[in-house]
């Protein structure tokens, strides 16, 4: 496995688009690097992100850097910041997890809880109008069983520093046998966000909006196309819109949002956000079989008018 990985780094290594290199050598487009054993992505030249996939429970980005290299997501537990609270560890910034496969727990970091291992890079590419990671990753239990696989591709496109946008398709496959996606509220593409950005807390003065005009607090466990949370950050409002696109199975999603920043869309816990019967949500994956979800990642100036987030989306939904 090892093996493979190192192969593929070094093919992008001795990979690099002519014709994109401006004043100074800067790489005008998405340059997506291996560095200290992360992929550093940046973007015109300007720090994005960087990819962990070593020595973690599952892989995440950290820190992301929004409009103008605004830091939009939490720093802990990778880093101490002003303003953090040390609840919910593994809440890493920006990644995709779910709380129940077949029972076993991918969503916390308890002594009970399975792992998203990493296993190879099918794809790194940089370019002109974007940047590709895509990865083959393991879902292994408590004891060591791999429950399934998963094939994350990441598209980060080329925009102006006023704006950042990621597309995250994610494709679960019962490579190792049936899948159940368990009913709970505990998942699964997620982001925790800056301190600032938050609706409660010391330094909290951020809100939520979603695709059917409801507001804060009240759009958890709300269905909708899409969720839009904003709030300052070095006293400029920034953004952060996640779309679900509307071929994604049970579109329009329902929302695990809350007030102290994390923020996740959740097609599967419909026995916590509707009060219905437990298992309500549960959806089987046949063995050898696959379903997939497609969301866009919208980080913006403003708040959501500002932002154009309604408008956006009906472009994301077109594509």
């Amino acid at each position: 496995i090892r093996s493979a990985c190192l192969a593929v780094l070094a093919a992008f290594i001795l990979f690099f688009p002519t014709g994109v290199l401006g004043g100074e050598n800067v790489f005008k487009g998405v340059l997506i690097s291996p560095v200290d054993g992360k992929l550093r992505v940046e973007i015109n030249g300007e720090f994005f992100t960087e990819y962990h996939y070593q020595d973690v429970s599952r892989p995440f980005f950290y820190p992301v850097m929004g409009p103008e290299g605004h830091a939009m997501t939490r720093n802990w537990p990778m880093a101490e910041g002003e303003g953090e609270s040390h609840d919910h560890p593994h809440h890493r910034s920006f990644w995709y997890a779910h709380g129940d496969i077949n029972g076993h727990d991918f969503w916390s970091e308890s002594d009970k809880a399975g792992t998203t291992r990493h296993v190879a890079f099918l794809r790194i590419t940089s370019g002109r109008k974007s940047g590709v990671i895509k990865t083959l990753n393991h879902l292994v239990a408590k004891d060591g069983k791999i429950v399934g696989s998963d094939v994350r591709t990441m598209t980060i496109h080329n925009r102006p520093s006023s704006e950042r946008v990621v597309d995250f398709d994610i494709e679960v496959r019962a490579s190792h046998g049936e899948i159940v996606m368990g009913d709970t509220k505990e998942g699964s593409m997620a982001l925790r966000l800056a301190p600032t950005m938050r609706l409660k807390g010391k330094v909290a003065k951020g809100h939520i909006e979603n695709s059917e005009g409801v507001k804060d607090g009240e759009t958890w466990g709300k269905r909708a196309k899409w969720v839009d949370y904003h709030g300052p950050v070095n006293e400029d409002v920034v953004g952060v819109a996640i779309f679900d696109h509307p071929e994604n199975p049970r579109h329009p999603t329902w929302w695990h949002v809350r007030d102290y920043g994390l923020f996740a869309a959740n097609p599967f816990g419909v026995h916590h956000f509707e009060r219905k019967e437990a298992g309500t949500g549960d959806l089987t994956i046949k063995k050898g079989g696959n379903l997939k979800w497609a969301y866009r990642f919208y980080f913006h100036q403003g708040d959501t008018t500002t932002g154009q987030v309604g408008h956006r989306y009906e472009l994301f939904s077109k594509e």
